[in-house]
């Protein structure tokens, strides 16, 4: 049986791999370049970019959503998702305190930017945190314990 702790790293980390997964699936239905439309309006990705970065971004979210799921090196693969959702949210405060009207594309297209968006980046990242502290704070207990065990 799982102890309390692991119950809730394990299905923090199924949220947040069901988030990286639902961003990657949901751009890669739709067609590349409406993604690039998307990535274009925040400004900040020279033109030349913006093809690699929407056909590549969505498979990226997939690979790391998978990734957390497995929960192979979870300190690494949460600390990684914990930095893209810090990136992300940075970037839609930047821009709506600058007031540039963006579709956000997290989920695919057709969400415009807002206080309810960065809401609900801030709760994904404060999820994504959890996680990583969790994930850190287990490998820690299994090392310590690791230590503590007597040699044969």
């Amino acid at each position: 049986m799982l102890k309390r702790g692991k119950f809730w790293l394990l299905l923090g980390r199924i949220a947040l791999a069901v988030i990286f997964l639902a961003a990657g699936i949901a751009k890669l239905r739709e067609p590349w370049l409406q993604f690039a439309v998307s990535i274009n309006s925040f400004k900040i990705v020279p033109d030349a970019m913006l093809e690699p970065i929407a056909r590549i971004l969505p498979w990226f979210e997939v690979v790391v959503g998978v990734a957390v799921l497995s929960g192979i090196q979870l300190k690494w693969t949460s600390s990684l998702a914990t930095v893209i959702l810090g990136g992300f949210l940075a970037l839609l405060i930047r821009s709506w305190a600058m007031g540039i009207e963006v579709d956000c594309g997290c989920f695919g297209s057709g969400e415009p930017l807002g206080p309810q968006v960065i809401l609900r980046d801030s709760l994904m990242l404060v999820l994504s945190l959890a996680v990583t502290i969790g994930a850190f704070m287990t490998s820690r207990k299994k090392s310590l314990s690791s230590e503590t065990s007597p040699q044969v």
